[in-house]
C-alpha cells in the first residue's frame, strides 16, 4: 500500500481505521479480522492469544466479536473455590510494577482482602477476594487479559 504526500495510505481511510481502534478498546475487543476483495486486515491489542475457547458474551457490536480468553486446561479435576473476574479488563498481580504482588500462592485471603487489580477502559478496579481461604494457585499472568467470570486464583 503506498503512502501518499499527505501522510494517509492510497486507498486507506485512516479515520475509519482509528474508529475501529476505539470501538475495539470502547468494547474490550483484543482481536479482529476484516477482509474486502483481495485485501485483509488483522488487528490485535494486547498480548497474543494462545488459543481460544467458546464463552458466552454478549452480542457483537457492529460485527466485531471479542476473543475469549483461554482458561486453563487441567487433566485432574479441580479441588477448593475460585476468585472470579468480576469484568472483562487487563489482570494486575500489584498497584504498581515495582510492588509485589497482592497476594501470592500461600497467602492467607479474607473476604475483603484485595488480591488484584482489573483495568477496564483506563479505571483500575481493586478485586476484593470475597471469600476466605488459603490461595493455592493463581491462574492467569500479570498483563493478561481476562474475561467476566474467568478464574484468575484457586482458593481452598
Amino acid at each position: 500500500m503506498a503512502k501518499s504526500s499527505d501522510g494517509d495510505f492510497d486507498g486507506f481511510d485512516l479515520d475509519r481505521f482509528r474508529k475501529l481502534l476505539q470501538l475495539m478498546e470502547k468494547y474490550g475487543v483484543t482481536e479482529t479480522q476484516l477482509t474486502k476483495g483481495e485485501e485483509s486486515w488483522k488487528v490485535r491489542r494486547g498480548p497474543k492469544q494462545v488459543a481460544e475457547a467458546p464463552v458466552q458474551s454478549p452480542a457483537p457490536v457492529a460485527a466485531i466479536a471479542p476473543t475469549p480468553a483461554a482458561p486453563e486446561v487441567s487433566s485432574v479435576a479441580p479441588v477448593g473455590k475460585t476468585i472470579d473476574a468480576p469484568t472483562v479488563g487487563t489482570f494486575y498481580a500489584a498497584a504498581n510494577p515495582e510492588d509485589k504482588p497482592f497476594v501470592s500462592v500461600g497467602s492467607t485471603v479474607s473476604a475483603d482482602t484485595v488480591v488484584c487489580i482489573i483495568e477496564a477502559m483506563k479505571v483500575f478496579n481493586q478485586i476484593p477476594a470475597e471469600t476466605s481461604g488459603k490461595v493455592v494457585e493463581v491462574l492467569v499472568e500479570n498483563g493478561d487479559p481476562v474475561e467476566f467470570g474467568q478464574p484468575l486464583f484457586r482458593i481452598e
